[in-house]
C-alpha cells in the first residue's frame, strides 16, 4: 500500500467522478495497492475489500470515522464515530471462502456480484440473484434456480453464515436516538463514504492550487509539488 501524491489523487478523483459507486472504490483500491492490478479486486469477497477501503480510509484521513445519520423513527441528526482499526481487526485472515448449506456450496460475495444485481430494487428478489450468482453448481445442476427451491428460513440461515464466515462484508452500526429512545441499525457504506472524503479532499486541492496560482501565477504542477505544509503556510500568506 501507497500512498499518493497530490497529482495521483486529483488524477484518481477525475476517473472516478462517473463511474459507479462499487467501481469507484476498486478504483482506489488499484490506484494505492499496487499488487491489486494482479489480484483483480472484482473478485475479492466483499470483506476484504471493505479491509482494504478501512486501510486507506486510515492511510488518508485518519483512524477516526465521523458521521451521521437521521433517526429514522423521529427525524433527529444522529452522528456517529467508528474507529477503523476496530473494523480491521473485524476481518479474520483464515476465514472458510467458502460455506455450505443443504448440501449446496457457496462463495463469498464479491464487488461484482453486487453489480449483478444493481438494477434490482425489490430486497428480496435481489437477494435470491445474489445468492444464485454466488451458488457453486455442478454440471448436472448448473441449470437449477436457486428462487425455486428455497425457503425463508434456509435463506437466513444462508445469510448468517456468510456473515460470520465474512463479518467485514457488511458494516452495521447500532445507534439511540436521545430524543425518542429509539434504537436503530444502519449500515456503514464504507465505499460510498471513503469516496465522499475523497471528493471533499480534491476539491479543496483544487481551491487551493486556484488561490496559489490566481495570486502567484504558478502552474499547478509546481503548486501540487509544494508539500502540504508550504502550500498551507503560503494560503496562510494569501489570506492575510
Amino acid at each position: 500500500m501507497r500512498a499518493l501524491c497530490n497529482e495521483e489523487f486529483l488524477e484518481l478523483w477525475e476517473s472516478g467522478r462517473r463511474l459507479h459507486e462499487l467501481d469507484r472504490a476498486l478504483l482506489t483500491i488499484q490506484a494505492s495497492f499496487p499488487e491489486a492490478a494482479e489480484q483483480k479486486p472484482a473478485d475479492w469477497p466483499l470483506g476484504r475489500r471493505n479491509q482494504a477501503l478501512a486501510q486507506l480510509r486510515t492511510l488518508y484521513f485518519g483512524r477516526q470515522l465521523q458521521g451521521w445519520t437521521v433517526c429514522e423513527k423521529c427525524g433527529e441528526k444522529l452522528e456517529f464515530e467508528l474507529d477503523c482499526a476496530n473494523l480491521l481487526d473485524r476481518q479474520q485472515e483464515d476465514s472458510p471462502q467458502t460455506i455450505k448449506v443443504r448440501g449446496c456450496t457457496f462463495r463469498l460475495p464479491t464487488s461484482r456480484d453486487l453489480a449483478r444485481i444493481a438494477d434490482v430494487h425489490e430486497v428480496e428478489a435481489a437477494v435470491l440473484r445474489l445468492l444464485d450468482s454466488c451458488r457453486l453448481r455442478d454440471a448436472e445442476e448448473s441449470e437449477t434456480h436457486l428462487s425455486l427451491a428455497w425457503s425463508k428460513e434456509e435463506i437466513e440461515e444462508l445469510g448468517e453464515k456468510m456473515s460470520l464466515a465474512d463479518p467485514l462484508a457488511e458494516i452495521a452500526l447500532s445507534l439511540d436516538c436521545p430524543v425518542c429512545k429509539n434504537t436503530c441499525e444502519e449500515a456503514l457504506d464504507l465505499p460510498a463514504f471513503l469516496w465522499a472524503e475523497v471528493e471533499a479532499r480534491a476539491r479543496r486541492i483544487l481551491q487551493e492550487v486556484h488561490a496559489l496560482a490566481l495570486n502567484y501565477g504558478w502552474h499547478e504542477s509546481e503548486i501540487l509539488a509544494l508539500s502540504d505544509t508550504r502550500r498551507a503556510m503560503y494560503l496562510q500568506m494569501v489570506q492575510a
